[in-house]
């Protein structure tokens, strides 16, 4: 989806995605509020869902594990490799996603 024909909600969160590095999410991890994003799916289009409630979509990709809590073993592991993390708020949750 580009800019030029994205909602007005996907243009927002778009604007408020950035990078981020590991240490600045491990509260949120800790407090659970972390949501994995698999790389094959849009990192703003799963925003996107999030906050308009779009269950259908969220709840496909909850049961694939395309979008999960953060697992603790990933936890760790992101805590040592230090990657490159996007991630986009859509409260209470933050959605992170690993881009090469």
């Amino acid at each position: 989806m580009t800019t030029d024909t994205a909602s007005p909600l996907y243009a927002k969160l778009l604007g408020e995605t950035a990078q981020i590095e590991w240490p600045a999410l491990e509260r949120f991890f800790a407090q659970g509020k972390l949501l994995w994003v698999a790389p094959s799916l849009d990192l703003v289009g799963v925003a996107e869902a999030i906050a308009n409630d779009d269950k259908p979509h969220v709840t496909a990709w909850l049961s694939s594990g395309a979008v999960a809590l953060l697992p603790a073993d990933t936890a760790a592991d992101l805590a040592v490799r230090q990657p490159a993390l996007w991630a986009v708020v859509v409260s209470p949750w933050v959605c992170v996603q690993e881009r090469a």
